[in-house]
């Protein structure tokens, strides 16, 4: 079933949340000064950051893969959430909440 973008608002808005906050997490982890500590959550934020506007992107247009594309988002915020919360800086337990609303928002899009 195909829900409407109005359906979809606060998902979307977690996603785009979500989206800025794994950017932001990257940004500053580029920043910081032991890069190979950080590959992992620098890797993962840029890959969830993607899917996350690719996920707000696809369900602004009331898309007919709503639950597969939210499936997608969710794990790919929970691996980031995991691997941000691994680190004690601030831009990273911002983005490991922030991945972990957004996961279950989408996964309560794929119950819906």
């Amino acid at each position: 079933m195909i829900m409407s973008h109005q359906e979809y608002r606060s998902c979307i808005e977690a996603c785009l949340e979500c989206m800025n906050a794994c950017n932001y997490c990257y940004v500053s982890s580029l920043k910081e000064y032991d890069l190979a500590m950080l590959r992992d959550c620098i890797r993962l934020d840029r890959e969830c950051a993607d899917i996350c506007m690719f996920a707000a992107d696809a369900l602004s247009r009331d898309t007919m893969f709503a639950a597969e594309i939210c499936e997608l988002c969710a794990k790919a915020c929970e691996a980031c959430a995991e691997e941000c919360a691994k680190h004690e800086h601030d831009h990273c337990q911002q983005c490991a909440e922030a991945c972990r609303r957004c996961a279950e928002m989408c996964r309560s899009m794929t119950a819906a």
